[in-house]
Formats: structure tokens, C-alpha cells, sequence
């Protein structure tokens, strides 16, 4: 073989792996699944409800986010748990979603039209709010699942998942801002926890962060059921 034939069948090799990975984000559903993945371990049964899918259909998107080294599964009885394979997938999936925010006008339409329809929509100086989060000027709500917030939350946060809102209203200060947050700018767990705090007359707003961009940012990201 010529070295320039051997050139060339070194790049179809390795481009033919680059292109696995991106058939395996080809899809909006494993997409979703990776964003799912990123908050910490799942069986395929929960993600499945998580996504509105069967569990045929999540098993097989799960399978080609495997094949493609994303993800990484260990089985215990009959359940099949999966969790993101590195950190670099976590990074590659930010990246990805920073690519399609900035090169994308449909993404930040779409977003605005769906946060005015809730009427939160208000511009909010980020940075100030991440201030205050940090000080501890503000009650911190973090409304995921109890097992995503054991698995990484910002410090001092209260876990008070989404579904159990409404009976912790008595527990929260009125007198006291609130800042929810849940997986990241496209959660919509936050949006519904700012609306109903809003509606029973609570300042609440909504920190619009997931917790790789909060870590990115060099600041503490802590584990277990407390807030510390």
C-alpha cells in the first residue's frame, strides 16, 4: 500500500468514529437522554417515563448512546442502570448546546415565546443573581428528584422536588427571596415552581443554570440528602 493510500484509509478510520458519535446525537431523544444522564444515574424504566417514551424505544436510543461510548450500563436483577461514561461527555454535550444556542436564532424564539407565555420572560442580570445565590441572600430551591439532588446540588439548597411544592409553601419565608433551579435552561421543572410561588405571593425567581455550568464556573457542587 502507497503511503498516500495508507493516508488516506488512516482518515476514513477515524473520521468513520467521529461520525458514530455524531449519528448518535442525530436524535432529540438521546439528546434529552444525555441531559437526563448528566443530573446522575438512571434505570432505563425511569427514563423512560422521564422522556414520555416506552421502554423499548428508550432501551434501543440507550443501546446507540453505548455503542458510540457515552454511556455506560451496569444491571442489577432485572434493572438496567445508566450513567454518562466521563466527564467529557459532559463537556461534549455543553459544547453541543452552546453551538446550537449561538448558531440557532430559533432556539432563543422559541425560549422567549414559551417563557412569555408564562410570564417570565423579564431580563435577569445572571451574574447578580448567581451572587446572591452564593452569599446566601436568597432561599435556594432545588425542585428535582430527591435522587438527582443527592447525587450534586449548590450549596445550602433545599430539596423540594416539584410535585411536593405546593405542601412546602407553609415551610418557605415570605418575607425572603426565592431562586429555583432544576436541570438546566431548558428544564421546565423551575419555570412551574417560580409560577406557583408567584401566584401565592412569593418573590421567586428562576436560576436558569444546570449544575456542569455551575461547576464550570469553579464554584461547589455538594452530594448527599443536607443542604450544607
Amino acid at each position: 500500500m502507497s503511503d498516500k493510500s495508507s493516508n488516506r484509509a488512516f482518515k476514513d478510520a477515524i473520521y468513520e468514529q467521529f461520525g458514530r458519535v455524531g449519528k448518535a446525537v442525530s436524535s432529540p431523544r438521546r439528546i434529552e437522554l444525555l441531559d437526563l444522564l448528566s443530573q446522575g444515574p438512571r434505570t432505563v424504566e425511569a427514563l423512560a417515563v422521564l422522556t414520555g417514551q416506552s421502554v423499548a424505544n428508550t432501551s434501543h436510543h440507550l443501546l446507540v448512546l453505548r455503542a458510540s461510548g457515552l454511556v455506560t450500563s451496569t444491571k442489577a436483577g432485572v434493572f438496567v442502570t445508566y450513567r454518562l461514561a466521563a466527564d467529557v461527555v459532559l463537556q461534549f454535550f455543553d459544547s453541543l448546546r452552546q453551538v446550537a444556542e449561538t448558531r440557532s436564532a430559533e432556539i432563543e424564539r422559541v425560549t422567549r415565546a414559551f417563557l412569555h407565555e408564562r410570564g417570565l420572560a423579564e431580563e435577569l442580570n445572571r451574574e447578580a443573581l448567581i451572587g446572591r445565590v452564593r452569599r446566601g441572600e436568597a432561599v435556594v430551591l432545588d425542585v428535582r428528584p430527591p435522587e438527582e439532588y443527592r447525587a450534586g446540588h449548590i450549596p445550602g439548597a433545599l430539596s423540594v422536588p416539584i410535585a411536593a411544592l405546593k405542601e412546602r409553601l407553609k415551610d418557605l419565608p415570605a418575607n425572603r427571596e426565592i431562586v429555583a433551579y432544576c436541570r438546566g435552561p431548558y428544564c421546565v421543572m423551575a419555570i412551574d415552581a417560580v409560577q406557583l410561588l408567584r401566584s401565592r405571593g412569593f418573590r421567586a425567581v428562576r436560576l436558569d443554570e444546570s449544575l456542569w455550568q455551575w461547576r464550570q464556573r469553579g464554584f461547589d457542587v455538594v452530594e448527599g440528602d443536607a443542604p450544607s
